[in-house]
């Protein structure tokens, strides 16, 4: 069987705009907020749970975080990521019409993973795999290799559209057919070519 993976931030969502919201928060300004923020984001992905992250960014600002704050964090956070892109969403409606086998292959913490669970948008996606969830984050090899163990496929079965060219590099080192996601416009070029 041939599957379509698609990533989820800034391909299947709109890149978040809640960083003001969150700095804000915590009480500082989000020029001092935004490089601890992803400069944690690896470590959140690959299975620290809420707590562990907020404090993580908070610390080198001089600021303690209580497990009310990281609720709220949390929650700002996640709905900061769960704008779905309309032009995507059709894609993906369209694909699996089609009948197409589709695939989520997402960066993401555990609380968003559990979030996105009970959303609309994931429904097509008959295999889904969330980073924090095994421990593992892209562009590492062993995370391609899980999924393809997975789907029950060979790499070059499967066709993977990331926003990050890194990402679409660690698939192609593992065999995956990887596309660098610029809209739905190009991943029909590359969908057709499938066919």
């Amino acid at each position: 069987m041939n599957w379509v993976v698609f990533d989820y931030g800034e391909v299947i969502s709109r890149r978040t705009a809640a960083l003001p919201r969150l700095a804000a928060a915590l009480g500082v300004e989000l020029a001092e907020f935004e490089p601890h923020y992803w400069a944690q984001r690896d470590f959140y992905d690959r299975g620290a749970g809420d707590l562990e992250y907020w404090r993580a960014v908070a610390e080198p600002l001089g600021i303690p975080v209580s497990k009310s704050t990281s609720d709220t964090l949390t929650e700002i956070d996640i709905e900061g990521w769960s704008h779905v892109e309309p032009e995507s969403a059709e894609l993906l409606e369209a694909l699996a019409e089609a009948g197409t086998a589709l695939a989520l292959l997402s960066n993401a913490p555990a609380s968003f993973a559990r979030f996105a669970e009970r959303q609309d948008w994931i429904k097509p996606f008959r295999v889904r795999l969330f980073s924090a969830d095994v421990g593992l984050a892209k562009p590492d090899a062993a995370i391609y290799q899980t999924l393809v163990s997975r789907l029950g496929a060979k790499p070059a079965d499967c066709l993977f559209f990331d926003d990050r060219q890194y990402n679409v590099d660690g698939a192609r080192a593992v065999g995956l057919r990887a596309h660098r996601w610029l809209g739905p416009s190009t991943a029909e070029e590359a969908l057709s070519e499938r066919e």
